[in-house]
């Protein structure tokens, strides 16, 4: 089967859904598919560019392709006979960022045009999908709350398990990924002035340079910069593993993510304690606070609590680790059987 995998591309962004997209083009040519993968350059600023991108998308026209695979709004919205979408969300500050406050888009006459054209796009191209697959429960709840539609939850794999044997800690605490606003690093920086004698380190690329600038500010006035290291820059895998293996425990603390998160998966792979947050969304579907990690407000004192909770006991850490791995295998998630649900 010629399979076209489509989704966005915004320059100098690296993250989990690139990685995502990245493998399943690989693990469908495995499987015996011929599997090419497109992106479309996007750009949500200023918001009247959305309407542009959607535009630009309901225009491309396609051949030669038996099926599409689109994981991304707005190339969800490609026109195709045979689309099969693996939503990772929709554009979430049309919907549920919107009703927390958090979208970039205006409640006036121009930003209501730009919500309504958004929502009308998203109906076309759900309608037309052969079906519907999303990546977490909380994004086929979101998906049925704001558009109705239903959807089967097909959770990525993780890539490359092998590199996350696990080992020895070092004694610090790793929040990998994407740094940004809503990853929430800053918490654990403003944490790390309550614990003292813990080691954080922050590893993986800004969206942008005000991001690292941010930090490193941060860094500075919270006085932690002694015990805080920020490689602040796409890691190969292997480096990023080490990191892993070698870690105390893993931080991650997103708001409302729509997936487990590759964050939470690595740890767990390897064997670590996972420290979240109360709102951190599809995380939360296989962290148990007490079990296989930390959950706690999104606040300084209560990370910096379950940080030296962590290095207080680590004959628990290791054993809250071992329940993490547990929980993954427990998933069942490969690629083999990821890609026969998605060509089916």
């Amino acid at each position: 089967m010629k399979i076209l995998v489509l989704s966005t591309l915004v320059p100098f962004v690296h993250g989990g859904a690139e990685e995502l997209y990245e493998h399943l083009v690989l693990n469908l040519r495995r499987q015996g598919h011929e599997a090419e993968g497109m992106r479309l350059p996007f750009s949500w600023n200023p918001p009247e560019r959305l309407i542009d991108e959607m535009l630009i998308a309901r225009q491309i026209r396609l051949w030669n392709v038996d099926r599409v695979i689109a994981l991304k709004f707005p190339a969800y919205m490609v026109p195709w006979h045979d689309k099969v979408l693996w939503v990772l969300h929709q554009f979430r500050q049309a919907y549920d960022l919107l009703d927390a406050g958090q979208s970039h888009i205006e409640q006036d006459t121009a930003g209501q045009r730009i919500l309504g054209a958004i929502r009308a796009g998203d109906a076309l191209a759900f309608s037309e999908a052969r079906r519907i697959y999303t990546n977490a429960p909380i994004t086929s709840r979101r998906l049925k709350h704001y558009n109705g539609f239903d959807s089967e939850v097909l959770r990525p794999p993780l890539n490359d398990p092998e590199l996350f044997a696990g080992g020895e800690d070092g004694g610090y605490i790793l929040a990998s990924g994407r740094v940004n606003a809503g990853k929430r690093q800053s918490l654990l920086i403003k944490a790390l002035r309550h614990a003292p004698g813990l080691r954080l380190i922050i590893a993986g690329p800004p969206d942008a340079p005000a991001d690292e600038q941010a930090l490193r500010r941060l860094a500075a006035e919270e006085a932690v910069e002694d015990r805080l290291t920020l490689d602040l820059r796409f890691l190969p895998r292997a480096e990023l593993a080490a990191l892993v293996n070698d870690a105390l425990a893993v931080a991650y603390l997103p708001y409302d993510e729509d997936s487990l998160g590759y964050c939470t998966m690595e740890a767990f792979q390897a064997a670590k304690p996972m420290i979240t947050a109360t709102d951190a969304g599809g995380v939360l579907d296989v962290v148990r606070d007490g079990e296989n990690g930390y959950v706690v407000p999104p606040e300084p004192e209560s990370l910096a609590a379950a940080m030296r909770a962590v290095a207080a006991d680590r004959t628990r850490a290791r054993v809250m680790g071992m329940a993490g791995q547990e929980a993954m295998a427990a998933l069942r998630l490969d690629w083999p059987s990821t890609i026969k649900r998605l060509v089916s």
